[in-house]
């Protein structure tokens, strides 16, 4: 069901701002102390939209206690210089933000948290080494502190599965929220890792609602497409530098993350928010193929697809890659597990029927050729092959009054976009003074 918000002049939008906001937490109590946060982001990889959702948070950044910045480009070439310089852009700004709030993070502050973090894809376990980002992750979640550590992770999860190996005591005293969809194909093996044996980590795994807040980005209204003439352009050095990305078109696709942490109590992740709604999620899906399947073989949208096949024992480090699955135009390495034992991991956010191969440099290991068909279900009917969930994991809401587009749970966040971007744009034109 979808729900058309209709704002005849600025007046309104302020007006049905505040009336939402309070409608929005549903009597609720409002965020009393300022949430600790750390972002993990892909920021300069395959996906401009980091940088806008970059931009945002800057722009924001007065809400948070934020404790760190970590650049995790699981995939892509993303590195902490670009975080950085979008510090250096933010503090051109400052001072003109200084003027109309107080509480915004110093430029060298946050230059001190900006930490790297894993640059490519984890092993099958999936675990490596410590990186820089992910020893600095369990230093700010051990910190003394009532409040928990919200870690808002835009890309893949390889420094928090990390982490959490390096130090799992660290698991009671975070709370995750996972932007997940397309970022989960990058990370199948960290995912594995941290469902299996943190299963009752408090997670978020939003995989499809935060498309609601980019679904109309192509309506052309002062919200979606025009929304840099009407608001960015001119907003100071960070609105310059927006206009690199999808040519200033706002997609904003990591912004529910912050946006959950803005509005209402984030505690309770079932009542309504900026950020979304979301269902308790008791098992994530994983299907085991251990034979070449057909078009009437499926599976759930967004689950693990885990292939396995039987080859020669042979002389190589367990987790050497020596399998690769192409599938939708892409390839993944797969690893020898040890005693003739061969696995690659997958997990998709298209749905429909999707031809694979599965190849190897090894004689004895045959081709595969199969299709599979990825059904719009999430999570699906349980199967004994699922990874086992306690009851602090959540996901998108199944309810199909909330599917906007075939998108799961996306009304949840669609609703509140107007909202949200007339506020940001408020705080643009800050900038222009």
């Amino acid at each position: 069901m979808k729900q058309t918000f209709v704002y005849l002049t600025v007046f309104l939008v302020a007006s049905n701002y505040i009336l939402s906001s309070c409608a929005s937490s549903k009597g609720e109590k409002q965020t009393a102390q300022r949430p600790r946060i750390l972002i993990s982001t892909d920021i300069g990889g395959t996906d401009p939209d980091d940088n806008q959702s970059m931009a945002h948070f800057l722009m924001y950044c007065n809400k948070f206690d934020t404790e760190g910045l970590i650049s995790s480009p699981s995939f892509g070439s993303g590195s902490q210089e670009e975080i950085l310089r979008m510090i250096a852009l933010y503090e051109q700004d400052l001072p003109k933000l200084k003027k109309h709030a107080t509480g915004w993070a110093e430029p060298d502050y946050l230059r001190s948290i900006t930490k790297q973090g894993r640059k490519g894809t984890v092993p099958y376990c999936g675990y490596s080494t410590a990186t820089q980002g992910s020893e600095w992750i369990v230093k700010c979640a051990r910190r003394v502190d009532e409040r928990p550590l919200w870690v808002l992770v835009w890309g893949g999860l390889d420094d928090l599965a990390q982490a959490l190996h390096d130090a799992p005591d660290i698991a009671d005293k975070i709370r995750v929220y996972w932007i997940g969809g397309p970022n989960k194909k990058w990370s199948t093996n960290s995912y594995a890792y941290i469902v299996e044996h943190f299963p009752h980590l408090w997670f978020i795994e939003n995989n499809a609602s935060y498309r609601g807040f980019i679904g109309q980005k192509k309506v052309k209204d002062e919200f979606n497409a025009g929304y840099y003439d009407s608001y960015i352009r001119g907003g100071g050095k960070l609105g310059a530098d927006f206009i690199n990305y999808l040519n200033g078109n706002c997609k904003l696709g990591d912004t529910p993350s912050l946006l959950y942490m803005m509005d209402g109590d984030p505690d309770n992740p079932m009542r309504e928010s900026w950020g979304g709604s979301f269902a308790p999620l008791t098992h994530s899906p994983r299907v085991i193929i251990d034979h070449p399947t057909t078009a009437a073989d499926t599976v759930p949208i967004y689950s693990i697809m885990e292939f396995r096949i039987k080859g020669p024992k042979i002389d190589i480090p367990a987790d050497s890659i020596c399998i690769t699955l192409t599938i939708g135009k892409q390839q993944w390495g797969g690893y020898y597990l040890g005693n003739g034992k061969y696995a690659v991991r997958h997990a998709t956010y298209y749905t429909g029927t999707l031809p694979y191969t599965i190849t190897s440099n090894i004689p004895e290991i045959p081709v595969w050729k199969g299709e599979i068909t990825v059904a719009n279900m999430w999570p699906g009917v349980s199967c004994h092959t699922d990874y086992v969930l306690g009851n602090t994991w959540y996901t998108d809401k199944p309810d199909l009054s909330l599917f906007e587009n075939e998108i799961q749970g996306a009304h949840t966040v669609s609703r509140w976009r107007n909202i949200v971007m007339a506020d940001w744009g408020n705080r643009w034109n800050w900038l222009k003074e």
